[in-house]
């Protein structure tokens, strides 16, 4: 199987074209390739596929064999591969995602090769059974959530996937490998949940660590980085548009309030091609 290694902030993925459809070993492939000691090495396997709705479609498996249901740093990745690589020629495209179906996205393009990326995230859900999270509100706003003797506040956002937000003193040194697998998996949470440990330093920058479902602690996180500025708004402590910084970089989110949307900006790199035995 040929690959592409890609990474959006660090938030790195082992990029496949050419399948006609999800293999059906994809999950125990995800689980082999991804690791890093006897695989290649990654936090997700995706594979870019034919699509009726839209240029391709995305599909995503975590590094536990998981499928995420969207992911704002591949999505980066596959615009990047298939423009860079003479798929598409136009540089404003549509990615299908299964979390958030059509995605429109516009390249920046320099010297033929896809610098930055903007994609158009969709509306945020904030119905709690449609996040999902099991709590009858909307907003899910503020709400208590305890595990192993500690309490923390939440605010639960999906973007095509599930998203749970706590606010820190400091998110940049924050013990993300304690806290972070217990509230993945808190029964709040039918569907486990991404964790993003947060801290506002003004109204147009936020820091930003994420424990990911399924892949665990990454460099970035695009839906992350998307829920993340939402609750900010929804909590009154940021603009409608700001840098939210992760441990790979920085991310530049808009939740535009004239059609409601998130867009995120950000970069997509290729690191190497190669060929695994599979």
């Amino acid at each position: 199987m040929e690959f592409t290694k890609m990474h959006g902030l660090g938030n790195d993925f082992i990029v496949v074209f050419g399948e006609k459809s999800l293999p059906g070993n994809a999950a125990e492939l995800a689980v082999k390739l991804c690791n890093r000691f006897f695989g290649i090495g990654a936090d997700g396997l995706v594979y870019i596929l034919p699509s009726e709705r839209g240029d391709y479609m995305m599909r995503i498996m975590n590094s536990d064999g998981s499928e995420a249901e969207q992911c704002g740093n591949a999505i980066r990745c596959v615009a990047k591969y298939v423009y860079d690589h003479g798929h598409v020629q136009s540089e404003q495209i549509v990615i299908e995602t299964i979390g958030a179906g059509e995605q429109k996205v516009k390249l920046q393009v320099k010297d033929g090769q896809v610098e930055t990326v903007t994609v158009d995230m969709g509306e945020p859900i904030l119905s709690g059974p449609q996040i999902p999270v099991n709590i009858e509100a909307e907003p899910v706003l503020g709400r208590p959530i305890e595990t192993d003797g500690k309490e923390f506040t939440f605010t639960a956002v999906s973007m095509g996937n599930p998203h749970c937000v706590i606010y820190v003193d400091d998110a940049v040194s924050f013990d993300l490998a304690t806290w972070g697998p217990k509230l993945e998996v808190h029964p709040l949470f039918p569907r486990k949940v991404n964790v993003e440990f947060a801290t506002v330093k003004d109204r147009g920058r936020i820091d930003m660590r994420v424990w990911e479902r399924g892949a665990g602690p990454t460099l970035a996180c695009g839906t992350g980085a998307c829920a993340t500025l939402v609750s900010s708004v929804l909590n009154g402590v940021s603009d409608r548009a700001a840098w939210v910084s992760l441990k790979g970089g920085d991310l530049y989110i808009e939740w535009n309030e004239e059609d409601n949307h998130v867009y995120m900006t950000g970069p997509a790199e290729a690191v190497f091609k190669g060929s695994v035995s599979i």
